[in-house]
């Protein structure tokens, strides 16, 4: 018998004319997978399948063993905190997670503790008593988390949890969600952003299309990732210096020039930037602005797959 978590078989999902996904062959053993990919990837209509709030058009897909569209059993093994949501706003935080660990099958005499317990594991017991809608982005990610996890369940579907965080309440987050991997929670979180995932786990699938374009370790990924020619774009008073500083270096593919600056075309952007770094020190370059377009993943994984590889 597998001991595989979620078995993703040949999965399509179309809306009308419009492509979910895509062929998507899956296993998920354990542990914190991070879902890489770009807005509109396929990433939370992959997710919607896995929480059994969407039946594939095509293909199979079984959570513990089970299909979650079908079964309840399973369905209270799995939580769920969606990109975007709608709540009471009128509610207390505490209210909410009570409301939604009832729903999800928390026995009535245990479902306020069982809130309590939530709301604290997101460090949101100070703020259980206000009402949600006085809350802001960050309180609103916690409260949502808190949610998912009240009924105590084994599989975690966390879809875009970090957007809209400070950095301070996103480092503590991301905290939160590792301790529970810690306590044997499998856990899914979805990202365009490499960086977040990076900081949650080294296991990623990136996602592209409604196909998974590559799985496995994130260095492996960042390798994919970084055969793609990488764009800096410095605004200076002194863009010809700088271009003149970078032009015989072997990893300068491309320096084009501007009225407000330079776009440096690249293909090692650690040392780019260092490189950059110190040309700007060394002449005591005035940097009004840099920038990088390439930090989009749509267009990091366009070039990877062919569609951007004819700029």
């Amino acid at each position: 018998m597998s001991t595989d978590v979620v078995v993703v078989d040949n999965c399509s999902k179309w809306y009308g004319h419009v492509l979910g996904i895509s062929d998507v062959s899956w296993k998920l053993g354990g542990g914190i997978v991070g879902l890489l990919g770009p807005n509109g990837a396929g990433k939370s209509t992959l997710m919607k399948m896995m929480s059994g709030l969407l039946l594939p058009s095509r293909g199979t897909l079984s959570v513990f063993g089970a299909n979650p569209f079908e079964d309840v059993a399973v369905r209270r093994r799995i939580g769920y905190a969606p990109e975007h949501e709608k709540t009471w706003d009128e509610l207390t935080a505490l209210e909410l997670v009570t409301v939604m660990a009832k729903l999800a099958g928390v026995p009535r005499d245990r479902a306020e503790l069982a809130a309590k317990t939530a709301i604290a594991a997101m460090g949101m017991t100070d703020a259980m008593h206000r009402r949600v809608r006085g809350f802001s982005k960050g309180m609103r990610q916690r409260t949502k988390l808190a949610t998912a996890i009240a009924h105590d369940p084994d599989f975690l579907l966390l879809d875009e949890p970090l957007t809209g965080v400070d950095p301070i309440a996103r480092a503590d987050i991301i905290a939160r969600i590792r301790a529970l991997a810690d306590a044997g929670k499998t856990i899914v979180v979805s990202s365009h952003v490499l960086y977040e995932i990076e900081a949650l786990t080294s296991e990623i699938v990136v996602i592209y299309r409604g196909q998974v374009l590559a799985e496995g370790n994130v260095y492996e990924i960042r390798k994919l990732i970084d055969r793609h020619p990488h764009r800096i774009r410095v605004e200076c008073d002194q863009p010809r210096t700088i271009g003149a500083a970078l032009a015989s270096a072997d990893h300068v593919a491309r320096i084009v020039f501007d009225r407000q600056g330079v776009l440096i075309e690249t293909r090692d952007p650690d040392r780019c930037y260092d490189e950059l770094a110190t040309a700007v020190l060394a002449n005591n370059v005035q940097v009004s602005a840099l920038s990088s377009p390439d930090n989009d993943l749509g267009a990091v994984f366009e070039y990877l797959t062919g569609d951007g590889g004819r700029r």
